[in-house]
C-alpha cells in the first residue's frame, strides 16, 4: 500500500503500540485504505551497537542506554526508507492513540510540503522553535535525505546533536508544514480530538505505580541550577535514582480511554494474558492492569468516537 502509518517502539513499550495499533484501525472508516505497522528497536541491531557510549544530547554528553524508555526515538526517521521513499507515511509514538480517523490525516493535501507536524508545548516549543515529530504526516518521496541508520551513527561521532535531529531543525524551515494540535493532542482528550499523546510520561496510564525509568532533560534555559543538580545525580547515584514513580493521570478519562482499548485488545487475543502477566512482571505495566481492566466499562463500538468526550 501507499499509505502506511507507523508505530516505532520498544520492548518496554509494545503493550501501548500493540494498543496504539489496534485503535487506529478500530477508529476509521477506512481501515481498508492503510496498512499500520510497527518498528521495532529489536530488528535494529545498531540501536544496540553503541550501548554504554557517549553521544551529543542537547548540547551535553550522555550515555546511550538500549533499555531506556524513549530508545525507539530515531526510528521515527525510518519510514520513507521501509516505503521505498514512495507514498504517504504517518509515523507516532508507542503512547498515541487515535481516537478519530487517521485516514483524514494520510489522505490530506500536504500543499508541496515533505512534512506535517505541530510545534512542542514549553520552552521547547516556545524559545527554541522545536517541532514534535512524535506525530509526522510524511511526503516519503521529498524525504531521500532521511538515513536514520547514518544519523544515529554520527551521534555518537558528535556531528550530530540528538535535539536538534529530533526536533526538525536539521530540516528546511520551509520544507515543514503546520498540523493542527488535534493529531498530536498532549495529554488533552476532548471531543476534537483524532490522536491522544500520553506523553507526560510520567502519568501514562498503563504504568501507574511503577518505578520510573525514563531519563529526564539535563538542560533548562529557565533554570540552569537544575540541570547541574540533575547531572549530578545522575553521575553520583545512576541513571534512574531519586526519580521516584509513576502517577496516575489526572485525567481519569484518559485511562478509561486506554484500558478501554486495551480491554478490547485483550478479548480479540492481540494481547493475551500471558503477554500482560509477563510486562507486568518486568515492570512495563502496571501491577493492578487485571483489576483496571474489570473495573473498566466498554467503550462504544467504532469507529467514530468510541466514548463521551468533554467538548474542545
Amino acid at each position: 500500500m501507499d499509505h502506511c502509518v507507523f508505530i516505532h517502539t520498544n520492548h518496554k513499550q509494545i503493550v501501548g503500540a500493540l494498543v496504539a495499533q489496534y485503535a487506529l484501525k478500530r477508529n476509521s472508516a477506512h481501515a481498508d485504505k492503510f496498512d499500520v505497522k510497527l518498528i521495532h528497536t529489536e530488528d535494529y541491531p545498531w540501536l544496540r551497537e553503541y550501548e554504554g557510549q557517549m553521544y551529543l544530547r542537547d548540547g551535553v554528553s550522555r550515555v546511550w542506554l538500549y533499555e531506556d524508555l524513549q530508545s525507539f526515538t530515531p526510528l521515527r526517521f525510518m519510514p520513507p526508507e521501509l516505503m521505498g521513499y514512495q507514498g504517504r507515511a504517518v509515523v507516532i509514538d508507542p503512547d498515541i492513540f487515535a481516537v478519530g480517523d487517521v485516514w483524514e490525516l494520510l489522505n490530506r493535501d500536504m500543499q508541496g510540503k515533505s512534512i506535517l507536524c505541530r510545534a512542542r508545548s514549553g520552552p521547547k516549543g516556545f524559545i527554541d522553535k522545536c517541532f514534535a515529530s512524535s506525530v509526522m504526516l510524511l511526503d516519503c518521496a521529498r524525504l531521500t535525505h532521511w538515513n536514520a541508520e547514518q544519523g544515529f551513527r554520527e551521534m555518537f561521532e558528535f556531528k550530530r546533536d540528538y535535539m536538534p535531529w529530533i526536533c526538525l531543525k536539521t530540516e528546511d524551515p520551509e520544507s515543514i508544514g503546520p498540523l493542527e494540535k488535534q493529531w498530536n493532542d498532549f495529554d488533552r482528550l476532548a471531543s476534537d480530538t483524532r490522536l491522544l499523546h500520553n506523553t507526560r510520561r510520567k502519568t501514562q496510564p498503563w504504568k501507574t505505580g511503577l518505578p520510573t525509568d525514563w531519563r529526564p532533560a539535563e538542560r533548562f534555559r529557565l533554570f540552569p541550577p537544575l540541570a547541574w543538580i540533575m547531572r549530578a545525580r545522575r553521575r553520583l547515584f545512576g541513571e534512574y535514582a531519586f526519580l521516584g514513580k509513576y502517577r496516575s493521570h489526572p485525567d481519569p478519562n484518559q485511562e478509561r480511554f486506554f484500558f478501554g482499548l486495551l480491554k478490547e485488545c485483550v478479548d480479540k487475543g492481540i494481547v493475551t494474558e500471558q503477554m500482560l502477566r509477563s510486562e507486568m512482571a518486568s515492570n512495563h505495566v502496571r501491577h493492578d492492569a487485571f483489576e483496571v481492566l474489570e473495573r473498566t466499562r466498554p467503550l462504544h463500538p467504532g469507529p467514530g468516537l468510541p466514548m463521551e468526550l468533554p467538548a474542545a
